[in-house]
């Protein structure tokens, strides 16, 4: 279940999610989420452990607390990590979206999913999907989340340019398919652009959706609905 909030708890890799400034946050599902599991994934699984003050560990960080109130916090008005009147973001070159317009797109892993492949070569079709319905295909294909780490910083702010590599394991049914227990993993690019209070003014990402989805798709096909998980289940609370 996701925690409650406690003003002596802290996350040792994301800000804003815990303490007094969060106390009137308005959470997706009704409480902070839990990221015990996923970090347990994290921490087995990552090949860079940075050292405390570094700026490869400041930009982990601030990545991971971007992805957090991205997927977590109802209202832009609670997003910190984020200078939110001039925010954009964008994926492999596409139009720079601001806030509202990533949510009229499903945000989330649907704004990362976005394609101009013909519907028909869709295995995932953003086009069809919605916030909601996204995160469940995503959480229930990865049961304990999907980790991230930054595997290398190529430049500071104001304008950071790190690598990053995105893994889980399918234990889950993801769009008709068939779990297989193997490790799925994704890298990229992104570029980001900060004010001197490191909130985030732009961000860009380059990747492969095709590398996830491949990975995704393995498995054999499943009879209809058998990968959809009820909205209010616990345990997608507690997924990155």
């Amino acid at each position: 279940m996701a925690s409650s909030t406690s003003d002596e708890k802290q996350d040792k890799y994301r800000s804003y999610l815990h303490g007094e400034g969060e106390k009137n946050t308005k959470w997706k599902f009704g409480a902070p989420p839990n990221y015990e599991t996923v970090d347990k994934l994290f921490e087995q699984g990552r090949t860079k452990i940075w050292p405390p003050g570094s700026l490869e560990e400041k930009v982990q960080n601030l990545v991971k607390t971007w992805e957090m109130e991205m997927f977590h916090k109802v209202s832009s008005h609670d997003y910190k990590s984020v200078k939110v009147d001039t925010y954009t973001t964008s994926v492999n070159g596409r139009k720079a979206l601001t806030i509202e317009e990533k949510r009229q797109v499903g945000g989330g892993y649907n704004n990362f999913m976005q394609t101009s492949l013909p519907e028909e070569l869709r295995g995932y079709n953003p086009a069809e999907e919605t916030a909601d319905t996204s995160h469940v295909a995503f959480a229930t294909a990865f049961p304990r989340g999907f980790a991230l780490e930054v595997i290398q910083v190529y430049s500071g702010p104001p304008l950071i340019v790190y690598k990053f590599r995105h893994w889980g394991y399918m234990e889950g049914p993801f769009k008709g398919h068939a779990p297989t227990g193997e490790l799925v993993q994704i890298y990229g690019i992104s570029i980001v652009e900060v004010d001197e209070e490191m909130k985030i003014l732009k961000k860009e990402f380059f990747l492969d959706r095709g590398e996830l989805l491949g990975g995704l798709m393995k498995g054999a096909k499943l009879g209809s609905g058998t990968d959809q998980v009820a909205l209010n289940c616990p345990f997608l609370r507690n997924t990155g």
